[in-house]
């Protein structure tokens, strides 16, 4: 068993993060102890990290909510999380495609800095 901040360190994230997901139905499956703390299983780590990949590649916090109630309802949603998961991977792709783009852009204007050459049109 693992506290809210054994947790937090484990997934690098804030108790407070942790805390909000809990408010928010992220995490229906913790439970707590006889003083009402939470209290975090090896599972529930391995789910929280799931949550906390799907919210750093952008997943809206409604969507991650809507996979954790179809995890929580069983083994009938797989096929259902499967896709909402390849779904999301298609998503992520595409944001590295832009971001990729623009990481070019970036490394031509550096280029162009290191060159030495400042006229004016070259500057856009």
């Amino acid at each position: 068993m693992y506290s809210i901040n054994e947790v937090a360190t484990i997934c690098d994230v804030t108790a407070h993060t942790l805390r909000f997901y809990d408010k928010e139905g992220l995490l229906p499956f913790v439970g707590r102890n006889g003083a009402g703390n939470r209290i975090f299983t090896d599972q529930d780590v391995v789910i929280i990290k799931v949550i906390c990949c799907l919210k750093n590649t952008g997943m809206p916090i409604k969507e991650i909510k809507r996979y954790i109630e179809m995890l929580m309802e069983g083994e009938h949603t797989a096929k259902k999380r499967r896709q909402m998961l390849l779904d999301h991977r298609k998503e992520v792709l595409r944001q590295m495609d832009e971001l990729k783009k623009n990481l070019n852009i970036l490394d031509l204007k550096v280029a162009f800095y290191d060159s030495g050459k400042m006229e004016l049109l070259s500057e856009i």
